[in-house]
C-alpha cells in the first residue's frame, strides 16, 4: 500500500509540474496529450487502490508508462534542449504532408513557428510547401530565416539563388551564387545554375573562370567541358571552343551535342568533310532533327541530290516543323520537288536544346553567315565566278 500511495504523490507531481509549467505556462496544447496519458494511469492507479480491481502485470505497467515513463522522458528530454511540443508538431505535419495534405500540413508548420520562432525543420518544410505552392517570396522569406538558425545550411542558401531566379531576380541570384560557389566550390548545381546565368549575362570571362576553377574538383565532367566550349564559342575562341568540345565527346559518347558543336565549328572552317562526320554521328539520337537538316544541306554542296533529299526527308520525319525550314533555305531549292510533304500523325518533338544552346546555335548560325557573306565579297573583288566559289567553298 506504501509503494501505492508513493506512486500516486510522484504521479500527481508530474502530472501538475506538466500542466502548470508546460501547457499553462507556455500555452502549448501539446502537452495535452500527455496529461490525458496522465490522467489514465492515475485513475487505473486509483481504481486499483480503492477496488483492489487490475492489479495484473499488465495495468501496473500501463500506470509507470503513462504516469512516469512518459511525463519522465519528455522532461528528461526538455533538460537537455528537445522541444516534445515542436517534435509533436513537426510528426503532425509530416503525417499530413506524406497523406497529401499540404494545406493542413501547412497550417500546422505555421503555428509552429508562430510559437517557436527557432523552429529549423518547421521553417525548412513550410518554406519547401509554399515554394510547392508557387509562394515564391514566402519560400524566400522562410529559406531565409532558416539560414538564421543555421548559416551552414547550403541546400537553403541555394534554394533561395533558385527562387530568385525564378522571380526575374537574376543578379541578385547571382550574387548569392557567388558566395555560396566561393565557400563551396564542389556543390555543383551551384556552379552549373551561377555559369548559366553568367553566360545569360554574357559575362563570359567570369564564365571561363567559373568552369576552369570547376575542374579542379570535377576533372572528368564533361558538362563543365561542354559549358567551356559554349562560352569560347561565344568569345570567338573557335579552337579552343573545339578543343573543349571534343574533350566533352571523349569524356561521354552517348552525348552527341558535343558532336554537333564541331560539326558547326568544322562548317565555319569550311571543312564540309568533318562537318559530315560528326553530323552523321549525332543521328539516332535527340540532335537527328538538326543534324538531318544539316547533312541535307552538306550533300546539296557535294551535288548528291538524292542523298540530299533523303535527309531532308528525315528531319521532317523526325519533326514536321522541319518542312518550312527546307522550303525556305534557298539551298535545299533543288531537291525541293522531292521532299515529302509531314504527316499529320507526326508529334512535333519538344526543343532538345537549352537556351544557352540555342543562342550558341543561333550565333554559329549568324557567324557562318557573316562568314560566308565576306568570303563572297572578296570573292567578287578578285573576279572569281561565285557561283564555283560557293560550292567549293562549301556554301
Amino acid at each position: 500500500m506504501l509503494g501505492k500511495i508513493i506512486f500516486s504523490a510522484i504521479a500527481f507531481l508530474l502530472f501538475i509540474y506538466i500542466f502548470l509549467y508546460k501547457m499553462i505556462r507556455k500555452n502549448d496544447t501539446t502537452y495535452l496529450i500527455i496529461i490525458l496519458f496522465q490522467a489514465l494511469g492515475i485513475l487505473i492507479n486509483l481504481i486499483q487502490i480503492l477496488f483492489n480491481v487490475l492489479n495484473d502485470a499488465f495495468f501496473q505497467a500501463i500506470c509507470y508508462l503513462f504516469c512516469i515513463i512518459i511525463p519522465g522522458f519528455v522532461i528528461l528530454a526538455e533538460l537537455r534542449g528537445i522541444n516534445f511540443s515542436e517534435i509533436m508538431y513537426l510528426m503532425a505535419a509530416k503525417i499530413y504532408i506524406l497523406a497529401g495534405n499540404d494545406k493542413k500540413a501547412r497550417d500546422i508548420l505555421v503555428n509552429l513557428v508562430t510559437k517557436y520562432s527557432k523552429s529549423y525543420l518547421g521553417h525548412k518544410w513550410l518554406a519547401e510547401i509554399y515554394e510547392k505552392e508557387g509562394g515564391m517570396r514566402r519560400a524566400i522569406d522562410e529559406y531565409v530565416k532558416v539560414l538564421d538558425i543555421k548559416k551552414d545550411d547550403n541546400k537553403s542558401y541555394f534554394k533561395i539563388s533558385v527562387l530568385l531566379n525564378d522571380l526575374g531576380k537574376k543578379d541578385e541570384s547571382i550574387q548569392m551564387l557567388q558566395i555560396l560557389v566561393k565557400k563551396r566550390p564542389e556543390i555543383y548545381e551551384a556552379t552549373e545554375m551561377l555559369g548559366d546565368l553568367l553566360i545569360e549575362k554574357e559575362r563570359f570571362n567570369e564564365a571561363i573562370d567559373l568552369y576552369t576553377k570547376a575542374l579542379n574538383y570535377y576533372p572528368e565532367n564533361y558538362a563543365i567541358y561542354y559549358n567551356l566550349g559554349i562560352v569560347y564559342t561565344r568569345t570567338n575562341n573557335f579552337d579552343m571552343a573545339k578543343e573543349y568540345y571534343e574533350k566533352a565527346a571523349e569524356l561521354n559518347s552517348d552525348f552527341v551535342n558535343s558532336r554537333y558543336r564541331l560539326g558547326q565549328i568544322a562548317l565555319l572552317y569550311r571543312d564540309i568533310e568533318g562537318a559530315e562526320e560528326n553530323f552523321l554521328s549525332c543521328l539516332n539520337a535527340e540532335t537527328e532533327g538538326e543534324a538531318s537538316f544539316e547533312l541535307s544541306k552538306i550533300y546539296v554542296l557535294k551535288n548528291q541530290p538524292e542523298r540530299a533529299a533523303k535527309y531532308a526527308n528525315r528531319a521532317i520525319d523526325f519533326d514536321p516543323r522541319y518542312y518550312e525550314k527546307i522550303q525556305n533555305d534557298p539551298l535545299l531549292f533543288s531537291v525541293k520537288k522531292d521532299i515529302i510533304f509531314p504527316s499529320e500523325e507526326i508529334t512535333p518533338k519538344e526543343n532538345v536544346f537549352s537556351p544557352k544552346e540555342e543562342m550558341i546555335n543561333e550565333y554559329l548560325k549568324d557567324t557562318y553567315n557573316l562568314t560566308k557573306k565576306i568570303d563572297l565579297k572578296e570573292a567578287e573583288k578578285e573576279g572569281i565566278n561565285i557561283s564555283e566559289f560557293k560550292w567549293n567553298k562549301g556554301y
